[in-house]
């Protein structure tokens, strides 16, 4: 693989380094300016909003129901299936340990490891730039029932209140990357007929997941 400064990697464990280096960016605390140690304050900050209800029992069985049974496992190998049997077993153990996730405020640390599998972009099979990786992450089944059942509290706050902007299309219910398109060709059609001008920006932010500054996320505060 080819390093930065353009020598290339000598064995694979430099290569690995590399690639982690790449897909998991060093959150440096001594390395970032004034407004960066603000946010990092405020992220420590406690919460002081009501706490929400217990999770039920239903929304858990729900949540697990509808994880895939063929699904790749993360590091501890349980799959979908086997989480599905034990809830039947322990069903009241199960939703106690998320209850008290909510109550603590806590995703346990092992959740969030991840078994990280580098896939090679189609095309890209001669290169040697380590973009040419797609990173999968299999994540633990128990941390996507917690992560599901989460993600549906939040969604109902938002819906229930309508905060989510009109415009938002990915990550929305029932929307799609083809809804946004149509958006912008309607837009464009209006002008066209008014004879307006249209001028159309696209921005792709290179990893933009994979380098999110959590600080930032916790404490919904922004740079």
């Amino acid at each position: 693989m080819r390093k930065p400064d353009g020598s290339l990697t000598a064995h694979l464990s430099e290569i690995l380094k590399h690639t982690l280096e790449y897909f998991t960016p060093e959150d440096k605390e001594d390395d970032v300016s004034d407004n960066h140690k603000l946010v990092r304050i405020k992220s420590q900050e406690p919460i002081e909003t009501d706490d929400d209800k217990d999770f039920i029992l239903e929304e858990i069985r729900n949540a697990i129901e509808g994880m895939g049974n063929k699904k790749a496992p993360g590091e501890n190998g349980i799959t979908g299936e086997i989480y599905k049997s034990s809830f039947e077993i322990f069903p009241n153990y199960i939703t106690a340990m998320y209850k008290e996730c909510l109550r603590r405020g806590v995703f346990p640390e092992r959740w969030k490891r991840a078994k990280l599998i580098p896939i090679t972009k189609p095309g890209k099979e001669n290169s040697e730039d380590v973009s040419k990786f797609h990173p999968i992450s299999l994540l633990n089944t128990g941390g996507k029932v917690l992560e599901k059942v989460l993600i549906n509290r939040i969604n109902h706050h938002i819906y229930s209140h309508n905060l989510m902007n009109t415009n938002q299309y990915a990550f929305t219910p029932q929307r799609s990357t083809i809804d946004a398109a149509m958006a912008v060709k309607d837009v464009v059609e209006e002008g066209l007929l008014a004879g307006e001008l249209i001028v159309l920006v696209s921005l792709d932010v290179k990893g933009a997941f994979d380098a999110a500054w959590w600080p930032s996320i916790e404490s919904g505060y922004h740079l």
